[in-house]
């Protein structure tokens, strides 16, 4: 399956009515698909100029590293020479902060997305929100 443009609108909408409903610091958000190409974005009024970026790092850091940031940031706390080095090899187009979340389907990755502009925990919640609400999950199903 291909992540739709539908599908990845209905993310964008999701996780930014739950970042309203918790009245969350105005969000950038993409949703990329499996070979990280952009499929829908968005920018709430007021967030700040680095967001959206910021957010394409975390969408491109868990299509690249195969799993959430949250996950790839602990991963790095315990080899942080290896991380740095990915950081250099990237020129820098990683982030390593929760709000990057893998959109998994039928036991395959077909997307994910990244989320800035509130904590780490918020931006990384309403991601999840969004894929769910979109009938996808957020972890690969066993």
């Amino acid at each position: 399956m291909t992540l739709t443009l539908s599908a990845a609108q209905t993310i964008a909408n999701a996780a930014l009515a739950e970042a309203r409903s918790r009245n969350a610091k105005p969000l950038a958000l993409i949703v990329l698909d499996a070979g990280g190409h952009p499929v829908a974005f968005a920018r709430e009024d007021g967030a700040t100029t680095f967001r959206f970026d910021i957010a394409k790092a975390k969408a491109t850091g868990a299509l690249g590293m195969g799993v959430n940031t949250r996950a790839t940031a602990e991963r790095a706390k315990a080899n942080p020479l290896f991380y740095q080095s990915v950081t250099a090899v990237l020129e820098g187009r990683i982030a390593f902060s929760p709000g990057g979340v893998l959109i998994h389907h039928g036991g395959a990755v077909i997307g994910a997305v990244g989320i800035s502009g509130d904590t780490g925990d918020c931006d990384e919640e309403c991601a999840m929100a969004g894929i769910r609400a979109a009938g996808f999950d957020t972890e690969a199903k066993a």
